[in-house]
């Protein structure tokens, strides 16, 4: 007998014939004919959107079986709208049940949702990892807390690329140390000057310069004066003693083009009048 729990499934696959399987069928014709009569009856989707889906998450690093347990679906399911069934000579599925496809398009390329050893991008994890050292962390404290070598430590805080276990352990330590005090936690004075004037010397971005929402992103930058991308943040950044950040920059300059295109103007106005 099969291993199926009790339901539609097992009553059309299983031709088991008990109540409760009787009942769910019951309930599924009586639903159906709802919809039927409300226009509501879509049995079948167009699969192109969850195959274009996969393929996207396959390029962010995603294998299948990881997106299959995401979705909570059969990983051949998703074989056979991808690459269809060869065993059985079917093409790709042209179409999917409705279930699956919401299944599958909710499925995003987060952090928890990678295999242990899977490569990727490592910008969210150094930021964090120099915001702590921004905070007065010394590196070699951080690497016992990660169970790392000083050198792992210092190699991995510069890395383009980390597996995805090492990006969820600091996850993990920066969650527990963000709005700690160093020097309340055994660090003394020394080492945690040491650190902070590392950290300011290679310009990494302080915890305070970031957001949850997008220290993971690789093209957002660190918010240093709290205007920063206004003119006033170029102003800001010199007063406080930190280079002024690329939004500050360009932000000035189109200040500045404004500035010189609106004298000009009034300049031309007054020669014709």
């Amino acid at each position: 007998m099969s291993d199926r729990p009790h339901g539609y499934p097992r009553y059309k696959l299983d031709g088991c014939r008990c109540y409760t399987c009787g009942w769910a069928v019951a309930q599924y014709n009586d639903a159906r004919e709802h919809a039927i009569r409300r226009g509501q009856w879509q049995p079948y989707v167009d699969a192109e959107p969850v195959r274009q889906h996969i393929r996207n998450l396959q390029e962010c690093g995603l294998g299948l079986r990881n997106i299959a347990a995401a979705a909570g679906v059969d990983r051949k399911r998703l074989q056979a709208v991808l690459n269809g069934r060869p065993d059985r000579g079917t093409p790709p599925q042209v179409q999917v049940r409705p279930a699956l496809a919401a299944a599958v398009l909710a499925v995003e390329p987060t952090l928890d949702n990678f295999g242990a050893a899977t490569l990727i991008n490592a910008v969210g994890t150094t930021r964090r990892l120099q915001a702590l050292v921004a905070a007065g962390w010394p590196q070699h404290r951080l690497a016992v807390r990660l169970r790392m070598t000083d050198t792992s430590f210092g190699a991995t805080i510069h890395r383009d690329r980390v597996i995805a276990r090492t990006a969820r352990a600091v996850l993990c330590l920066y969650g527990e140390l963000w709005r700690t005090d160093p020097r309340q936690l055994g660090v003394d004075n020394q080492a945690y000057s040491r650190a902070r004037n590392h950290a300011a010397a290679r310009r990494w971005a302080p915890v305070s310069a970031w957001d949850d929402d997008t220290i993971d992103d690789p093209a957002a930058f660190p918010e240093w004066t709290g205007m920063c991308g206004k003119p006033e943040g170029a102003h800001i950044h010199q007063r406080i003693g930190v280079p002024v950040c690329q939004p500050c920059l360009e932000a000035r300059r189109g200040h500045y083009r404004q500035r010189y295109a609106e004298k000009k103007a009034l300049a031309t106005v007054e020669v014709q009048g």
